[in-house]
């Protein structure tokens, strides 16, 4: 008997231990790539400094594969775009305020 039925949609269980659900705050990244793989480094900077270097720490640093680096880009594209509708519905005047708070 295989694992998967022929054609069969997989599903992926990951596992995260609260350290890395938390997650890392980063406010700058910097991408580079090679001819065999794009990297991401994440860091966090202090904006508020006014003159000469800016201090940071990278949070994290993620190596991908060209092909994962696409598969990428269309989630963000795909989540920035809805993100963009939802916060443009929430300034319609029609959506601001409650329902029941008019007053007569």
């Amino acid at each position: 008997m295989s694992p998967d039925p022929p054609g069969g949609e997989r599903q992926i269980n990951i596992h995260l231990s609260p350290e890395v659900m938390a997650g890392h705050y980063a406010n700058f990244a910097n991408i580079s790539h090679s001819d065999y793989e794009f990297t991401i480094t994440f860091a966090r900077v202090d904006h508020e400094v006014e003159s000469g270097e800016i201090p940071g720490v990278v949070v994290s640093r993620i190596n991908l594969s060209p092909r994962f680096a696409r598969e990428l880009i269309t989630a963000l594209e795909d989540n920035y775009s809805r993100w963009t509708a939802r916060e443009g519905i929430k300034n319609l005047p029609e959506f601001e305020g409650s329902v029941g708070d008019d007053e007569e």
